[in-house]
């Protein structure tokens, strides 16, 4: 092949390098990730990536895409003009993405992509898991993918840090994790967050709750209730929070803290903390129970943690229970019930040596509402309680609920039957609705609504 020098823009010459490729892309999988990467590390030695980034996006990928062309066409391998377009794309985004992960990152339906090491990639779309036939070349292409993410936010992952937390540019939430721990090769798990928050008609049209009872508990936000959403993993525990911070007056201070950022509040006036994992020594962690005393004295209307899940819970009562009402979190945990009992769990872990008692009077008299979301069989999702914190009867927190969904069975297409139903007791949180200038009609607290 005869040497060539490709230019980008101004004083930005690219060397010369002879392509060494296979001949023959044949039929497996194999052969055309070895001519992938070939072609991938023949375009490198022939451009310049540092000068690359001095380019916008749209005008630097379209000239890198113009080398991986030419390179293509200098190929003996017949290909198919479906075929160049497919290689030409692929080897862009190993240049500027995260390689087979654009296609699915792209795609808007997916809510989790699921990397069971570098063969075997799932995807879970409307609640439901799927098999992609998305593949890596090896681990190694795994983990070059897995650092591109990770250093983008300034962390690292190897053998002596084999965990981490991270996010993409979007918002997506990624957990990392690999050899030692992961035995059979590097895991990734991306949570995906949509461009465009779920507001309150994505989860009325959804069924996740009906409109009687969401009015409820937008009035219970308006009217400054602490609230915890409770729920397992991928409930939409997130979300929720997320549709009912929407709620909050625009002439209030809110301070978020997040282990990893990713509430979308819609709020002009946001102040947004997110913890630090500790430094290559061990050092300099920052964890959520000091970045809610920070928050103490930032002069915050309303405090919301992403979710609590250590020795801050205690912290987090207090602010509730010392002038930060309205106040939002969210909890693992299966019933409400055992949400304040993992409160009281984690709240003991502050090493304060406070009696059992005194521990729950602060979790009834700071919490008013604890809101159940759960992930049905369908993939649907339901708020399954709002379940109201009365105060304390003898030793033990006293609630009752206020709504509650019926499971009634399945249906013949596998989609989950049952019905959202008042409970008939008027919530004591009624009067404060009543003086924040909130009135409900008696009606929301005592009719059933099927889906």
């Amino acid at each position: 092949m005869a040497n060539t020098t490709k230019t980008f823009g101004p004083d930005m010459r690219v060397g010369s390098g002879t392509w060494s490729g296979p001949r023959s892309i044949g039929v497996s999988a194999k052969a055309y990730q070895e001519l992938k990467t070939t072609l991938h590390r023949e375009l490198l030695g022939k451009i310049d990536l540092e000068k690359l980034t001095s380019l916008e996006d749209v005008r630097a990928r379209a000239q890198v895409q113009q080398v991986i062309q030419d390179l293509i066409v200098e190929l003996e391998t017949p290909l198919s003009t479906s075929e160049r377009d497919r290689l030409s794309r692929e080897v862009l985004h190993e240049v500027f993405g995260l390689g087979p992960l654009e296609p699915l990152l792209q795609d808007v339906t997916i809510n989790d992509i699921l990397v069971n090491t570098y063969r075997k990639v799932y995807v879970e779309r409307a609640g439901r898991l799927e098999k992609t036939n998305v593949v890596f070349k090896d681990d190694a292409h795994l983990s070059h993918i897995i650092d591109k993410i990770v250093s983008q936010v300034g962390r690292r992952v190897d053998e002596s840090s084999p965990m981490c937390d991270a996010r993409l540019a979007d918002g997506s939430r990624v957990n990392v994790i690999i050899p030692p721990l992961a035995v059979d090769g590097p895991i990734l798990s991306i949570r995906r967050f949509g461009k465009i928050p779920i507001g309150a008609e994505q989860i009325l049209a959804n069924r996740t709750v009906t409109a009687p009872i969401f009015e409820a508990l937008k009035a219970a936000v308006r009217a400054k209730l602490n609230i915890v959403v409770s729920g397992g993993t991928g409930a939409g525990k997130t979300t929720l929070l997320n549709v009912l911070s929407g709620y909050i007056s625009e002439s209030e201070r809110i301070v978020t803290i997040e282990d990893s950022a990713e509430l979308q509040l819609q709020q002009e006036h946001v102040v947004r903390l997110e913890c630090r994992p500790p430094n290559v020594e061990g050092k300099g962690a920052v964890r959520q129970r000091e970045l809610v005393i920070n928050a103490l004295r930032m002069r915050p209307d309303r405090i919301i943690v992403g979710e609590v899940r250590g020795e801050e819970a205690l912290d987090m009562l207090q602010a509730m229970n010392t002038g930060h009402d309205g106040s939002l979190t969210t909890i693992h945990a299966n019933t409400p019930r055992d949400a304040v009992a993992r409160l009281e769990t984690m709240a003991l872990m502050s090493n304060l040596n406070l009696p059992e008692k005194a521990m729950r009077q602060q979790i009834a008299s700071a919490i008013a509402l604890v809101v159940q979301i759960a992930r049905m069989s369908d993939g649907t999702r339901r708020i399954t309680y709002v379940t109201e914190i009365t105060g304390m009867t003898g030793d033990v927190v006293a609630m009752q609920d206020i709504f509650i969904f019926e499971k009634l069975g399945i249906d013949v297409s596998g989609r989950v039957m049952g019905r959202f139903r008042a409970t008939g007791v008027s919530p004591k949180f009624a009067d404060r609705l009543k003086k924040a200038g909130i009135i409900l009609p008696a009606s929301v607290f005592e009719h059933s609504f099927e889906v």
